[in-house]
């Protein structure tokens, strides 16, 4: 029979707690779930950019340069493709199928917008429908919307996307090739290359002018203009919750940059380019600012970089202490950033090319980034022809079910009646206090976090009293300690005979 309780010395007791406090002041600010890469797919020839239709948890489409656009359906790829437009779309350089948007109505009229270059080479935005089977397109469904004439063969842009609140079309276009833009088309009002765009694709057919376009009824601008100043924004974004626009816009000859706008912008930004490469003047190389400029949040410059990757938000479910967080790549280096922009001010910016290494040791040129329908993000590398996930190392799963416990609940395969975002199989028990299915250190650490530094209490606040003596303090810390490194008694068991006592 147990004459005693097993534990630490005061002194080292002493120490712990002082350890415990300062690592409860330091997780407030700097606490970070750590990240890996997951390969979800090889194979895949040339792939540009990966999406999910809206709502629907169960397939990626991937698209490829050439002009096959594939599905994966609960983690197999299927054999059949979804779309092929390759005998109609001439790839090679930054040409090829380049964009993907689906309706935000998708499931209802089955409606879903290409950008890609055709066999004259000039960009074309045709729209497709899908069929009675709904992993394979209606083969003669395509109808055009926009084309546009492309001088050159480079600067195509290729990026498309749906706003989240006003569900009008936006396409980004490039500035028309060539280097330094000869045709100032970029500042140019009677042309759409290098602009951002936005047009009603469920008014007339093929479009109309949004009549809150900036621009709109101008007979000095083209109308379908929404924003101007750009060179080439191969992959920019809307943040899903906030709706803001962040525009990764592909640099000259020494900077890359990411532009800003946020969602209660009325449009008529002018980026600046080829009067400025990122905030630094080009044509003419001085005093090249007139007024009314919208410099870029953040740039980089060159060597080895060359060529930014926008990318997204993170608003997924899998990461939580990520939600809000930008990431972006470059594809000539590989290397791969994050930041957090609250409008005014960029935090949290950091490099994360050596957690999110992949299997083969590097990526080979990061083509893209994609996000999911519940708003994780991957990674496309185009050199390896291969697409990674950004997922959590040693994610919780509490209930054993092989998924992540924090997308149970918007997966619908946990339920949640009290509405505190756990599943219900997963809630708390005496002495597990942060949810994650386990009682460990960071128990311990959320009890003193609690006690000293006015942080959330144990809820219900009963499973903090480890000890049983009514409250909720130190000792309750130093008890879980003691259970967690010394083979103390369970948190609640106070004799030890493996029953809860309180």
């Amino acid at each position: 029979m147990r004459s005693y309780q097993k534990g630490l010395s005061f002194l080292a007791l002493t120490a712990l707690i002082y350890s415990l406090f300062f690592m409860a002041s330091g997780e407030q600010a700097y606490a970070q779930t750590a990240l890996t890469v997951e390969k979800i797919q090889g194979g895949i020839t040339n792939p540009t950019f990966v999406v999910s239709p809206p709502g629907d948890t169960a397939r990626l489409f991937i698209l490829e340069q050439d002009g096959l656009i594939k599905i994966i359906k609960n983690g197999t790829l299927l054999e059949t493709p979804f779309l092929d437009v390759s005998g109609i779309s001439s790839s090679g350089g930054e040409r090829g199928l380049l964009g993907l948007a689906f309706h935000p109505d998708y499931a209802l009229n089955g409606h879903f917008y290409i950008n890609y270059t055709d066999n004259g080479g000039d960009t074309r935005v045709d729209r497709g429908k899908v069929s009675d089977n709904p992993d394979i397109a209606e083969p003669d469904s395509l109808v055009n919307i926009i084309t546009i004439d492309q001088p050159y063969s480079n600067h195509n842009g290729g990026m498309i996307a749906f706003g989240p609140t006003d569900g009008y079309l936006y396409i980004g276009m490039g500035d028309g090739g060539s280097a330094g833009d000869p045709g100032n088309r970029a500042q140019d009002p009677s042309t759409l290359l290098g602009k951002m765009l936005r047009i009603d694709i469920d008014g007339d057919f093929p479009y109309s002018v949004p009549s809150t376009n900036p621009y709109y009824n101008n007979p000095d601008t083209l109308g379908e203009i929404w924003a101007f100043g750009v060179r080439n924004p191969w992959r920019w974004s809307f943040d899903r919750e906030t709706a803001d626009m962040y525009m990764g816009d592909v640099g000259q000859n020494e900077w890359e940059e990411i532009n800003f706008q946020p969602a209660s912008s009325s449009g008529g930004e002018n980026y600046g380019w080829r009067l400025k490469e990122g905030t630094h003047c080009y044509n003419p190389p001085t005093d090249c600012d007139p007024g009314g400029l919208t410099d870029p949040i953040t740039e980089y410059d060159h060597n080895p970089e060359c060529s930014i990757t926008g990318g997204y938000v993170y608003r997924g479910c899998a990461i939580p202490d990520l939600q809000g967080t930008y990431f972006y790549a470059d594809y000539c280096s590989d290397r791969i950033w994050s930041f957090r922009y609250d409008g005014a001010n960029i935090t949290d910016s950091m490099e994360r090319t050596s957690e999110l290494v992949p299997p083969e040791g590097s990526y080979a040129g990061i083509s893209s980034f994609g996000q999911d329908a519940l708003g994780e993000l991957y990674i496309v590398d185009q050199g390896r022809d291969a697409i990674y996930k950004i997922v959590p190392v040693d994610p919780p799963d509490c209930n054993q079910n092989g998924r992540n416990d924090n997308c149970d609940i918007p997966l619908g395969v946990s339920s949640d009646e009290n509405q505190n975002g756990v599943p219900d199989e997963c809630e708390s028990g005496c002495g597990e206090m942060n949810d994650d299915g386990t009682i460990n250190i960071s128990d311990a650490i959320y009890i003193v976090n609690y006690v000293f530094i006015g942080g959330d209490p144990p809820d219900p606040l009963a499973s903090g009293d480890t000890n049983c003596d009514g409250s909720v303090n130190v000792s309750d810390a130093v008890w879980i300690v003691n259970f967690v490194f010394v083979d103390g008694n369970a948190p609640c068991d106070k004799n030890g005979d493996g029953l809860l006592d309180c």
